[in-house]
């Protein structure tokens, strides 16, 4: 799969270097810078850390590997990624990741369509992803995806949910 230019989202500002294509191994190093830089860029600190700013090109590759992601490019240079991995009927997004200097354009939802659209052509019957409670923006931006809270999670060595899993049903 691989979209050029403007489809990505109707963006007036997107170049016509902007491409959209699934994410190899050979990827993996960019992307995890990309997802490092994403991550530390939230608008504030979370406790414990997000394990996304200890990603490596190795541990990328092995999801990628393991699953599979996608990836926006523009001049060249990755500036968005999704990871995602199949566990029986259900496709788990993970490290949606845009870099700060391509936010607010609509690449996030992209990268969720294109989620979306992978997961029905594999007969998914819904898709997953985690969020922490510490930052409520994220779970209102997935709940405009069409995401809704399920359930919390503890991280361990943690008294209180740290984490927000969400589901949004697919037809």
């Amino acid at each position: 799969m691989e979209i050029r230019g403007s489809t990505l989202d109707n963006d007036p500002a997107a170049t016509p270097e902007a491409v959209l294509r699934r994410l190899t191994v050979a990827d993996a190093d960019e992307a995890a810078e990309l997802v490092r830089t994403a991550f530390g860029a939230q608008s504030r600190p979370t406790n414990p850390p997000s394990s996304a700013l200890r990603e490596t090109a190795e541990t990328i590759a092995a999801k990628i590997g393991a699953g599979g992601g996608f990836g926006v490019f523009e001049a060249g240079a990755l500036i968005a990624v999704v990871l995602w991995s199949f566990e029986g009927d259900t496709l788990h997004v993970a490290r949606v990741s845009v870099a700060p200097q391509a936010r607010g354009r609509g690449i996030g939802r992209l990268l969720i369509a294109t989620c979306e659209t992978e997961a029905k052509r594999r007969g998914a019957r819904r898709m997953t992803l985690k969020t922490r409670l510490e930052l409520p923006e994220n779970q209102r931006l997935f709940a405009r995806f069409g995401f809704a809270r399920r359930a919390v999670e503890v991280h361990p060595g943690f008294e209180a949910p740290t984490t927000a899993l969400m589901e949004k049903v697919l037809a």
